[in-house]
């Protein structure tokens, strides 16, 4: 990449400029339901454009315009789109491209790079960064927050600055590597993959359940929780998960299955409160939890 001003064609710290430029930051900052990030994605190449286009207004007042048509991606593949867009803008000042090609990469681009990075960055990399900050909050470690925003961010920066250059070199030859290798395809299966084994992994820490059922007598007496995690820790938890999962693929509705699990703990809580006023403290809770599966979030 040369940084020939006089010709118009961008260098590499152009590029990453335009990939932290306050517009690519603050992609969804100007979304709107019409066209939602189209305002953005404009401003974030904006001085790109006018680069492309010295000496030549009308092309870059047409350029400009361009890109205010739709465009809607995850934040981060964002620049990556606008490095492809940028190599086919250089092309176009040549009269070596029609200018609607690059609206109508765009557009095809926009779906795949957003189901993939949803996958990584919402549903993979945003939990395991909650995951590690939520558990190092509940044992009062103050680095936390900013564990997790290292965690999300460090990929997120990187995605950017080496994105904007990778789409910039590939320029319109990356549909054709991309359809022939069947990358698209296999980055989203192996995100799926991680993504499903993350929630799976956490399911122990986050969302689990105890059966407080005395088994045996005497000294050798043992709760059924610690019989179940004798065969695998937080089975119980792991089953109700799956259930609850079940369900949602049912169409039963998250707000009543959250008003049903309330509903279960009250009654234990009632339950144990009860049974400690009635048949005194140790008697009553035990008759209690030799009755109740407490749930516990």
């Amino acid at each position: 990449m040369t940084s020939d001003a006089s010709t118009g064609r961008l260098s590499k710290s152009d590029l990453i400029k335009s990939s932290l430029n306050l517009e690519s930051l603050g992609m969804e900052f100007s979304w709107t339901y019409y066209k939602q990030m189209n305002l953005a994605f404009a401003l974030m190449v904006n001085k790109l454009l006018k680069k492309i286009y010295t000496g030549n207004p009308e092309g870059y007042k047409a350029a400009l315009i361009r890109h205010m048509a739709f465009f809607n991606i995850t934040v981060q593949f964002a620049p990556f789109v606008g490095g492809i867009a940028m190599s086919m803008e250089e092309r176009i000042a040549q009269g070596e491209l029609e200018p609607e090609a690059v609206n109508d990469i765009k557009s095809t681009l926009m779906g795949p790079l957003s189901g993939i990075g949803d996958s990584i960055f919402l549903a993979t990399l945003r939990v395991v960064a909650a995951g590690v900050a939520i558990s190092m909050a509940q044992a009062g470690n103050p680095m936390a927050p900013i564990v997790f925003l290292l965690i999300y961010n460090i990929p997120a920066f990187l995605t950017r600055i080496y994105g904007v250059q990778l789409g910039y070199n590939l320029g319109v030859s990356f549909l054709e590597r991309a359809q022939r290798s069947g990358l698209m395809d296999k980055i989203m299966f192996a995100a799926g993959i991680v993504g499903a084994m993350v929630i799976g992994s956490m399911t122990k820490d986050m969302f689990w359940a105890s059966v407080i059922v005395p088994v045996g007598s005497g000294e050798t007496v043992q709760t059924l929780q610690e019989i179940l995690d004798g065969i695998m820790p937080g089975i119980v938890g792991l089953g109700f998960m799956g259930i609850y999962y079940w369900l949602l693929g049912k169409k039963v509705s998250p707000t009543l299955l959250i008003l049903l699990t309330m509903v279960l703990f009250w009654v234990s809580s009632v339950c144990i409160s009860g049974s400690l006023a009635d048949s005194g403290e140790v008697e009553g809770r035990e008759a209690c939890r030799a009755k109740l599966l407490v749930l516990r979030y």
